[in-house]
């Protein structure tokens, strides 16, 4: 079985193949506080609970966006499983061609996200990630990833809103239904988030088309707080939690 990890600034997700099926996934909270013994307990108690014993972990892969907490996970899995995981940056194999100004400066979560799209979708493609930032990847009509946008993820805005107007209180965007516009503060507030977000996202992919001058194939919605979102965008789009797990997997197959 092979372990893969994400860190995020806020979440750490972290899932186990059997093979090409992924068994499992979870989610821990980011926090560089806490020591590697901590993180080992935790990812030991999720594995207990799901059934899965360590001994059958033979391999394992990181990406992080968050330096401090990349060894600590790292030594967590050493703890539990005695393997030396993968740790993805300069040097190791993705098979992705990246046409940025400085390849090198891509993060770990856009190579991985992007590596996931092209083993499972078709390109031209687009992948909206919306964590802690909400970013946008383009995957061009030769599977190159050829830029991006990034911008102010959704719990952003939302404790910037809150943060900065007294009156207005901290809410909650896991909604079934979310009317165009509110009737309330509350109400008012969860509209102008998810509407205003999905409008964002369906408004960037026109723009990202027109720019390329081509109609992409796919549309792909991953990250922590999509599926919050991707319900009301106008555009076709795919939800795929896992995104970036299915491109960890790939990654270490390559090497």
């Amino acid at each position: 079985m092979l372990l893969t990890v994400d860190i995020g600034n806020t979440n750490i997700l972290f899932g186990i193949f059997d093979s090409e099926n992924i068994v499992f996934q979870a989610r821990l909270s980011t926090d560089s506080s806490r020591t590697s013994e901590q993180y080992a307990l935790e990812i030991k108690g999720i594995c207990e609970l799901k059934g899965i014993g360590l001994d059958k972990i033979e391999g394992a892969i990181i990406s992080s966006v968050v330096p401090d907490v990349t060894n600590l996970i790292k030594n967590a899995v050493k703890f539990l499983t005695g393997v030396d995981s993968l740790l993805v940056g300069p040097g190791v194999k993705n098979g992705l061609k990246i046409l940025i100004d400085n390849p090198a400066q891509l993060g770990a979560d856009f190579v991985a996200c992007a590596v996931g799209a092209l083993e499972k979708f078709q390109y031209p493609c687009l992948i909206m990630d919306l964590g802690t930032a909400t970013k946008i990847s383009i995957i061009d009509s030769n599977g190159a990833f050829t830029g991006c946008i990034i911008t102010a993820g959704v719990g952003i805005s939302l404790r910037a809103l809150s943060g900065s107007a007294s009156l207005l209180p901290k809410i909650n965007i896991d909604l079934e239904n979310c009317p165009v516009y509110g009737t309330n503060t509350v109400s008012s507030m969860q509209a102008g988030i998810i509407h205003g977000t999905a409008s964002m996202l369906d408004g960037m992919c026109d723009r990202i088309e027109e720019a390329l001058g081509k109609k992409v194939n796919n549309i792909i919605v991953t990250g922590g707080l999509s599926k919050n979102i991707s319900n009301y965008c106008k555009r076709d789009v795919i939800y795929e939690p896992n995104l970036i797990l299915y491109g960890l997997k790939a990654i270490y197959d390559k090497n």
